[in-house]
């Protein structure tokens, strides 16, 4: 890749977009339902409705939203941990600015820092660490949030602070991870997914092959994709070339960045630092099974779990909020009824319409674009 304009080439698009019809109008033969893709990562599908992908596609083919957002599918009872430990008063809370908005059952961490925690917006677990030895006199906590894209980070931190004996540095470690989730996704009843777009920034980590099992147990394709215009509409079509051919397989269009060996230095540090939890409990998806991850023993004296004895309250999300339908692509997010009025990036009721790579914030933002966003690429 030279110049990320050649992945938004409006003449490559409108030729993708024209296989695309295509290859659609012979598999809508005797078929009477749309081809439901779901792309598994919010990042995908922001990009997905900042270039207006979705109205320059066939009617039989669907966009479906998935659980790849690490803020969206924190459950409320997490955040409320969160600000008690921000809220003690020899605590510096340190987080990544989407996860501060993030509404509790009492307040968000936003809401804690104005009624006077320290609480404080970081760019990397570094900058926490950074925090801890300017302040030796504080206890430092960073909220480790994410897939495997970002353990990495956290581990290394971590071992950092392990080796400079830096005592006053903790983790609350919310890290999640995404083989266990899709096989939950995968076993739901009248899922009828039709295929995926695969995560790109988590494939990064990990690679392609943990994925096999979705093509052999449950022989729907999956294709690994990056964020641009036309890495995505590639990747669809990639998606439905597999299902005419009637196959089921793991394919990256994300080459460029993700090797099907995924990145072994990285996950070295993640399988020193942590280990998995026996279960963690998700916005929409319930409890999962090895789902999480927490420190090892040999790195307890960096939990801030143990060091400030975290209650792990379980609270149920509003009534009125149908976050878990929209993480599991039962439910669009327009049909939720709080959404854009209840619901909205200055009042949120849920976390969706809260992170950067929340499918209501997408809708919000960018539900009004009109196929004219690729410059009459239709």
């Amino acid at each position: 890749m030279r110049y990320v304009d050649e992945f938004r080439d409006p003449a490559l698009a409108r030729g993708l977009i024209r296989e695309i019809e295509t290859l659609a109008a012979r598999l809508e033969r005797g078929r009477d339902r749309p081809f439901a893709i779901m792309e598994v990562c919010g990042g995908h599908t922001h990009a997905i409705f900042r270039y207006g992908l979705e109205g320059l596609l066939p009617d039989i083919i669907e966009f479906v939203h998935g659980p790849g957002c690490p803020v969206c599918v924190l459950p409320m009872g997490r955040v409320d941990d969160c600000v008690a430990i921000a809220e003690r008063p020899e605590v510096i809370f340190a987080t990544f600015g989407d996860a501060m908005r993030v509404p509790g059952s009492r307040k968000s961490l936003l809401a804690a820092k104005a009624d006077g925690a320290d609480v404080r917006m970081v760019y990397s677990p570094l900058d926490a660490l950074a925090l801890a030895r300017r302040n030796p006199e504080r206890e430092v906590v960073f909220f480790g949030l994410g897939f495997e894209t970002t353990m990495p980070s956290t581990a290394l931190t971590v071992l950092r602070a392990a080796r400079e004996g830096i005592a006053n540095f903790s983790l609350f470690c919310n890290h999640i991870t995404i083989i266990p989730t899709l096989r939950a996704l995968l076993e739901m009843p009248d899922l009828g997914i039709d295929g995926f777009i695969g995560p790109g920034h988590v494939s990064m980590v990990i690679g392609t092959e943990p994925y096999r099992f979705i093509a052999e147990e449950f022989a729907k394709p999956m294709v690994v994709a990056g964020f641009e215009p036309i890495d995505l509409l590639q990747s669809l079509l990639m998606v439905l070339r597999q299902l005419e051919e009637g196959r089921a397989a793991i394919e990256n269009q994300y080459a460029r960045v993700v090797p099907d060996a995924g990145n072994p230095r990285a996950m070295g540090a993640v399988e020193e630092v942590y280990e998995l939890r026996p279960t963690f409990e998700w916005r929409g998806l319930g409890s999962i099974a090895h789902s999480g991850v927490r420190l090892r023993e040999a790195y307890a004296g960096f939990d801030a779990e143990r060091r400030f004895a975290v209650k792990e309250v379980q609270v149920p999300d509003p009534a009125a909020c149908r976050c878990g339908e929209v993480l599991t692509g039962q439910m669009k997010p327009w049909a939720c009824p709080v959404f854009g009025t209840g619901c909205t990036p200055e009042m949120p009721l849920g976390a969706l319409m809260v992170s950067s790579e929340g499918a209501c914030a997408a809708y919000y933002q960018y539900g009004g674009l009109r196929p004219s966003r690729l410059e009459g690429a239709a």
